[in-house]
């Protein structure tokens, strides 16, 4: 898409591409194949070490192959495979894989065979749609969250998961994956999303009818709240489910929510508060739902008409440029870009910290409008 930038945005766009591929270079360097989660004092652990089915293992695989995509560097590609065969062993424990299967593996094999035609990358992506697909409830018509007790448990991250069901039908010319994937999304949209475009992150439905029973805090500050990173979530899933869909509803859903974001990120300097709906003190941000709703934004901006995208276009650029102004960190030799993501509200351990997925986002965000970016969704 041709985002007709003014030369001041575009100027900050290429400045911002040059810091990110010296910061990445550098990490890339540095850390290799490991897979991060958190940067803690400037340094990533190694999530794959600690759980190799944790929800956030895909991010810095989607990272390296969007950086080879724009630069065409090889030594990105190189450690972005030595991931991807990293992750083959969630395959091995099933019981740890839920409905996150999406994030995982749309950033690393789905990736790849985008860009390789790689035929391993292929089956992997395949394999992980099947797992996603059989967590379909027919009688309720959702895809179930989690596992263990979480019987009609359906959460609002799940509406990113769910193009990896739209790449299946796809690739292999199979609806019976985006059947799904529509049928999970209308109840999404009618259970989840209120009318004002702000959404509950949990909701509980009876698994013999699709009633809903409960819609407990999960992590925004109480029940009937309003999570951040869940309004972006649903921004850009909508927006997704559209793009693959053409279904002018999921549009419609996608700008309500978008419209809800932008004038509560307005009240905040354009950084998103944790929870829109939390108490003034103390002060909790997220920049993670920041970035991840200016890409959703961009998304939304590809579909409607021509007159309204530079509203959503000229929003997520408001958005990235506020969090690069005050939370990107571009030492060199330091983990991480983007400082101020929060894991939950009542998280203690996760307030404004450094998470992998708020620099997917806002690289994304940033090569995207630069049309520099590799369509992961």
């Amino acid at each position: 898409m041709d985002y007709k930038l003014n030369s001041e945005d575009k100027i900050w766009l290429e400045r911002t591409f040059d810091k990110i591929q010296y910061k990445m270079y550098a990490q890339c360097q540095r850390i290799g194949d490991i897979i991060p989660y958190i940067s803690e004092n400037g340094v990533y652990d190694d999530m794959g070490e600690r759980d190799i089915t944790w929800w956030t293992n895909g991010f810095w695989s989607g990272i390296l192959w969007q950086i080879y995509n724009a630069t065409k560097e090889e030594k990105y590609k190189i450690v972005a495979e030595k991931v991807e065969k990293r992750l083959d062993k969630a395959f091995e424990s099933f019981d740890g894989l839920h409905h996150d299967v999406g994030f995982t593996w749309l950033h690393c094999s789905i990736a790849n065979y985008r860009l390789t035609a790689n035929e391993k990358s292929k089956i992997r992506g395949l394999h992980a749609a099947n797992l996603l697909a059989g967590r379909y409830n027919l009688r309720g018509k959702f895809i179930r969250s989690w596992n263990s007790d979480h019987t009609g448990w359906v959460i609002v991250d799940s509406m990113m998961n769910i193009p990896i069901l739209y790449w299946a039908s796809e690739t292999f010319d199979d609806p019976r994956f985006k059947f799904i994937a529509e049928e999970h999304a209308e109840t999404v949209r009618k259970k989840i999303v209120r009318e004002d475009g702000s959404c509950n992150h949990i909701v509980i439905l009876d698994p013999f009818t699709g009633e809903l029973i409960d819609n407990p805090a999960g992590q925004g500050f109480e029940t009937g709240s309003s999570w951040s990173r869940g309004q972006a979530w649903a921004i850009y899933g909508f927006a997704l489910s559209y793009h693959h869909t053409k279904n002018e509803v999921y549009l419609e859903t996608a700008k309500k929510i978008a419209h809800y974001f932008i004038a509560n990120v307005a009240n905040t300097g354009n950084i998103p508060l944790c929870d829109f709906r939390s108490p003034k003190e103390p002060v909790k941000f997220d920049t993670t739902a920041g970035v991840c709703a200016a890409c959703g934004l961009l998304e939304i901006a590809e579909g409607v008409p021509e007159f309204e995208k530079d509203f959503y276009v000229n929003s997520a650029i408001s958005i990235l440029k506020a969090i690069e102004d005050k939370c990107c960190d571009w030492d060199i030799d330091r983990d991480s870009i983007v400082s101020h993501g929060t894991v939950a509200y009542h998280d203690e351990n996760g307030q404004h910290v450094k998470l992998i997925y708020g620099d997917y986002f806002f690289i994304e965000g940033v090569l995207r409008l630069l049309n520099k970016d590799l369509f992961m969704w």
